[in-house]
């Protein structure tokens, strides 16, 4: 199995480069929903804060790759032979995944922080903001994780800051390349 891991900070694009693999029937699993769910299993609304504060404790109790952890299963289930796993949010998770799959690829997409800040004001998430400083918080508290060290072992990195058509083309071209090979 192969298994492509997305890296990026919240609204680089990483949501869009799953929908995109996921039209082309690559299975996508999503780390945040391990999170969602562990929210909603302790009867939190989920808001960026909750989400942020669970994440953090599930990474204090059982280690920074803890989330990565609890996805391998679901990876695992897929009857695949290419799997995306989105959300990845440190180097911790990276050294997880490479140790566990035999064949992991890493894509990070990146975009420029005033462009990030428009793309959540509108998405309509419940963990969505619209201030500067509640995204830098948010950003910070990610790059904390080793979400910074983890852009930089990308295999790919694909720079989200001009059209969504010039975004789909390429992250298409470098998902064609990763299927010839698979």
């Amino acid at each position: 199995m192969k298994v492509i891991g997305v890296v990026g900070l919240p609204a680089s694009g990483k949501g869009e480069f799953s929908r995109i693999a996921g039209s082309i029937g690559i299975p996508v699993v999503v780390m945040g929903d391990v999170i969602r769910q562990a929210v909603r299993e302790a009867g939190l609304p989920v808001t960026d804060e909750n989400l942020g504060n669970v994440a953090t404790g599930l990474r204090e109790k059982d280690g920074m790759a803890a989330i990565a952890l609890r996805c391998i299963p679901v990876i695992e289930s897929q009857h695949s032979p290419v799997v995306l796993v989105d959300g990845i949010r440190g180097d911790a998770e990276v050294d997880l995944f490479r140790a566990h799959f035999d064949h992991f690829l890493l894509i990070g997409v990146d975009a420029p922080f005033e462009v990030r800040l428009a793309r959540l004001s509108v998405r309509g998430r419940g963990d969505d903001m619209s201030r500067p400083e509640e995204l830098a918080l948010r950003d910070r508290r990610e790059i904390g994780w080793g979400l910074s060290r983890a852009l930089e072992e990308a295999d790919y990195t694909i720079c989200n800051d001009e059209t969504i058509e010039e975004f789909e083309a390429r992250s298409r071209e470098i998902l064609e390349e990763i299927l010839e090979d698979a």
